[in-house]
Order: C-alpha cells, then sequence, then structure tokens
C-alpha cells in the first residue's frame, strides 16, 4: 500500500470522527430548508441530517473520482501483433 492510500484513509476516518462527535453533542431537532427538497422545513435531529450532508459529499467525491485513470497496459487498443 502507498503512502496516499495510508494517508486518505486516515484523513477520512478522522472526518469520520468528527461526524461522530458532533453528532453526540447536537441531539437537538433542527429545522432543515431547502426549498428544492421540500417547501417545509424538515425537522430531524443535527446528527442525521449532518450525516445526510456529508453522504451527499462522500457520494459526490467518489462520482468525481472515478475513472479518468490511466487507460490499463493489457488492454491496448494500437494495432500491433495478435496473440
Amino acid at each position: 500500500m502507498g503512502f496516499k492510500l495510508i494517508f486518505r484513509t486516515v484523513l477520512f476516518l478522522a472526518i469520520l470522527f468528527v461526524m461522530l462527535y458532533v453528532g453526540m453533542t447536537n441531539t437537538a431537532n433542527i429545522p432543515f430548508r431547502c426549498d428544492l427538497i421540500s417547501p417545509k422545513p424538515i425537522v430531524q435531529p443535527a446528527a442525521i441530517i449532518y450525516f445526510v450532508i456529508f453522504a451527499i459529499g462522500v457520494v459526490a467525491g467518489t462520482l468525481f473520482n472515478v475513472g479518468g485513470g490511466k487507460p490499463s497496459k493489457g488492454s491496448s487498443s494500437k494495432g500491433g501483433k495478435e496473440k
């Protein structure tokens, strides 16, 4: 495993810890207003709203990072010797 992967994993776990801590200390219901989702405020515990927003960010970040890498050496589209 490379250093970059270990660093990303530790950073991700640190962010998860912060989310857990915020969720444990903010247990009161809060109104969340987003007119694009619902005209009425969504009243949920703060921890649930923080987690949902965090999860949306993780999914969006994952979708932006999927693909875009270098093509693998095994599947070349160039003409050459066939086995």
